[in-house]
């Protein structure tokens, strides 16, 4: 079954919401709002592809971090798979990451 292009942005908004509930755990802000996330790509069977960076290649968590975003995502309604591409291009920066972030931590 093919989903709908209604369904599709459903199921993006169900996966940000899970997204936010993923935190860097040397930095109290999600790792969407920190802007780790680069895309999320959804296809019309439900196949979902997370390109996204961590704060450092040399992260503690860049062999837990992957596998806990890839559970999450997997546990949307509508999601039948589900792969995580880890990038380092382009380079993670602090002004990648939302306002709501930035304020959190005292940047603004």
């Amino acid at each position: 079954m093919k989903y709908t292009d209604d369904q599709i942005a459903d199921i993006g908004e169900e996966i940000i919401k899970e997204l936010k509930t993923v935190f860097d755990p040397e930095i109290p802000v999600d790792i969407y709002e920190l802007g780790l996330v680069y895309d999320v790509q959804i296809s019309d069977q439900g196949e979902v592809l997370v390109i996204m960076t961590l704060t450092s290649p040399n992260c503690p968590v860049a062999e837990t971090l992957p596998v806990e975003v890839e559970d999450k995502v997997r546990g949307v309604e509508g999601v039948k798979s589900a792969k995580i591409e880890l990038t380092f291009e382009p380079t993670w920066t602090k002004e990648m990451m939302s306002e709501e972030a930035k304020f959190e931590l005292g940047m603004l």
